[in-house]
């Protein structure tokens, strides 16, 4: 046995000595696991690849966001650092188009998103900070007191950076135009809740007769002397412009079975309205209400949901339908029903995701491209002869408002600023104010009965710049219709600085160059401005995008993210 396995051993021995069949399993050996790396390498290479094109890096603001595509999923799942939320972002962010050039970093050009909702473009002009500088001197405009205080504009920021992720961002104008998947439903409510209660316009305010400001659509009567598309239109009439307006939308269907957005004809600022300055109890000013939503509550339509595609528009501030200790107001939106649905609002509650805050109507309501267009020329070309303007009046009831502070300096600066009293009734007339916008490169907007105010959206339109002293007046307030980078279109004071004359307004405003009020005029009217009007609701736009089509584009883009 022992000598058998020695010439075994003895053969195999022969066996490897030859030459050639050494060299054979060496380079074949090299060969066959160089092969194998070369493949495991070139698998590996592939997987890097698709997993760059799955995972993809955005900035916004000051936060980063990292996103997986998947073919699940019709849009990225992004996750936001530092921040518990998880916000799905639309897919078109990470297309080449909205890669920040040199220039859009520092906020020189209009970003593509912007020019994407609007339909133009705006010329290139005054160089400006850092987004990061932008957004770090925006999150110091109030500094919090506290815990709470600081929880709560946090919130507030979270809530509007919810609110733009809503925001459409189809690739042309013309896709946005198409109704695939975007039907549009009205319902026939009775009519106690809508066109009943404009029938009481006489005695509606006591001191005077709102039955003018119902015509037209709800636009009120025409000004003729302003010129085409031009009307004396209400603050409060937000209800029956988008009724009109909704009643005629290109992508209205008939059937609840083909509808994406259902639409609700409430008109519960009116119905606030009608008793704010009547005696009559709580219950009284809250029947109306709880009545839309039990008739709604009998509704499929309604119940498949529970009212997560539905709208709602309110053409009154959030605050007058959440009665608490004041007596004025209705409680509609502290209501159960209430809490899923989408408001639509002229100022929203700062810590209500579901409120959305949309422009206040102006007087100027467009037909054509050409109306836009024209008026656009005639704001760039026109001579201002006043740095600054105020109308406004002084509330000497209020110890925290500022405008008699305002008055002050701007009568001492009368060769700069110029007021126009509103107490002795001299802004009742539109043309008085828009005559006085359009001769004036800053608008002053101190806060009034609340933080907005129509006045700033009648200054955009007319290419003055406002002046703003609360975030709350627009910064906190129109994530849908202005942009983020507020310094592109007002300049921010703080209302604390001037209140305690830390500041004084006129001499501040005059530091401003010629070449920077050029750029935000600039700015202004030739890109916010056909996003900041409601068209008559027979308008034919095909270059852009007036406050109700991009109210409704988001609201689609809003439904189809939640439901």
């Amino acid at each position: 046995m022992v000598v058998s396995v020695s010439k075994r051993k003895s053969k195999s021995s022969k066996k490897t000595e030859d030459p050639r069949i050494f060299f054979c399993n060496n380079i074949c050996s090299i060969f066959f696991r160089s092969l194998f790396y070369l493949t495991f390498l070139t698998i590996f290479f592939f997987f890097l690849i698709s997993l760059w094109f799955s995972f993809t890096t955005l900035i916004s603001g000051n936060v980063l966001h990292i996103c997986v595509l998947s073919r699940k999923l019709n849009d990225p799942y992004c996750l936001t650092a530092d921040s518990k939320p998880v916000f799905q972002m639309s897919t078109n962010l990470t297309t080449k188009s909205d890669v920040l050039s040199k220039d859009e970093e520092i906020g020189y050009k209009v970003s593509g998103d912007d020019t994407k909702r609007y339909g133009v473009n705006v010329i290139s002009g005054e160089d400006h900070k850092t987004k990061k500088e932008s957004v770090e001197e925006q999150d110091n405009y109030i500094k919090p007191k506290n815990e709470e205080e600081g929880y709560a504009l946090r919130a507030v920021t979270k809530y509007l950076k919810v609110q733009r992720s809503w925001i459409s961002t189809r690739n042309k104008i013309e896709n946005s135009r198409s109704c695939e998947g975007k039907g549009v439903y009205v319902y026939e409510i009775p009519s106690k809740f809508n066109r009943d209660l404009l029938v009481d316009c006489i005695d509606m305010v006591p001191w005077t007769n709102m039955c003018k400001f119902f015509k037209n659509d709800g636009f009120g009567e025409a000004i003729e002397n302003l010129g085409q598309g031009w009307f004396r239109t209400h603050q409060y009439a937000l209800e029956p412009i988008l009724h009109s307006r909704v009643l005629k939308h290109p992508c209205r269907v008939y059937k609840e079975s083909q509808a994406k957005l259902f639409y609700v004809p409430f008109y519960g600022g009116f119905d606030v309205l009608r008793w704010h300055f009547k005696n009559v109890s709580n219950d009284v000013k809250d029947r109306l209400g709880i009545e839309v939503l039990k008739w709604l509550g009998s509704k499929e339509s309604w119940k498949r949901n529970a009212g997560k595609d539905h709208v709602f528009v309110l053409g009154k501030i959030s605050w007058d339908f959440r009665r608490n200790k004041l007596s004025w107001g209705s409680s509609f939106l502290d209501l159960q029903d209430m809490q899923s649905p989408t408001r639509l609002l002229i100022e929203r509650h700062p810590w209500e995701v579901n409120d959305i805050a949309i422009p206040h109507p102006t007087y100027f309501h467009p037909k054509t491209d050409y109306d836009i267009t024209s008026w656009q020329e005639k704001m760039t070309s026109k001579p201002r002869r006043n740095l600054i303007s105020f109308a406004g009046g002084a509330r000497p009831g209020d110890p925290n408002s500022i405008r008699s502070t305002l008055i002050d300096q701007c009568t001492l600066f009368s060769d700069q600023c110029r007021f126009l009293n509103c107490s002795d009734g001299s802004c009742d007339k539109p043309e008085n104010v828009i005559k006085l916008f359009q001769d004036s490169e800053f608008c002053l907007q101190p806060p009034g009965d609340s933080p907005t105010r129509k006045s700033v959206f009648d200054s955009l339109i007319s290419g003055c710049i406002p002046v703003i002293f609360d975030p709350y007046t627009a910064y906190y307030q129109y994530a849908w219709h202005l942009p983020e980078d507020h310094k592109r279109y007002s300049v921010y004071i703080n209302q604390v600085d001037v209140k305690e004359k830390r500041v004084n307004v006129v001499e501040k405003l005059m530091t401003k160059t010629p070449r920077q009020r050029e750029y935000m005029r600039s700015y202004i009217v030739h890109h916010l401005l056909p996003g900041l009007v409601y068209g008559d609701s027979n308008a034919k736009f095909h270059r852009f995008r007036d406050a109700f089509d991009i109210t409704f584009d988001n609201l689609i883009e809003k439904i189809n993210k939640l439901v």
